[in-house]
């Protein structure tokens, strides 16, 4: 009789929390998409483009040059002679080097950008997704990044970006 009341206790415990799950309603949002999928997103890039260009082409032209030098090393290199290769040698390291510095420099300021925008759409975003919550009556939200698998009526994301988009 206490085996008996044992599995029921189970299986009614378990319908019970079939039936909690079955109705929490669950969203899927991909943030990364989210923000930088959003016109304020696409305008940030815009002025980035604009306000780096200057430095993107200096680390291009400096790239350029030392893939020259290496042309030029591998391809003359053995009519050239010890003096001159050792010279050459020598620029395309400090021309490899000054690309580093370059490339290192302009990632770190467009990574110190980029987060600076973050900062600023992460209020917008928190409304947005409050918002998203109240329309839809949602019990939780997840990012898209921590499913397995998901209907994509789950996924919320474009609805996201479009009311990212509707702010101003």
């Amino acid at each position: 009789m206490k085996l008996v009341r044992s599995v029921s206790a189970v299986v009614m415990l378990a319908m019970l929390s079939f039936s909690v799950a079955a109705e929490t309603r669950l969203g899927l949002i991909d943030m990364r998409a989210a923000l930088f999928s959003s016109k304020a997103a696409q305008s940030f890039s815009d002025k980035m483009v604009a306000e780096f260009k200057e430095q993107d082409l200096e680390v291009r032209a400096v790239s350029e040059a030392a893939r020259k030098l290496e042309l030029r090393l591998q391809n003359d290199a053995a009519i050239m002679s010890d003096s001159e290769r050792a010279k050459l040698s020598a620029d395309l390291e400090e021309k490899a080097q000054e690309f580093r510095y370059l490339k290192t420099k302009l990632d770190k300021a467009l990574a110190e950008k980029r987060q600076e925008f973050l900062e600023l759409s992460r209020p917008n975003l928190d409304k947005v997704i409050a918002d998203l919550v109240a329309q839809e009556k949602l019990d939780v939200i997840m990012p898209r990044e921590a499913a397995l698998y998901a209907d994509p009526k789950l996924d919320y994301t474009q609805k996201i970006i479009d009311m990212l988009d509707a702010l101003k």
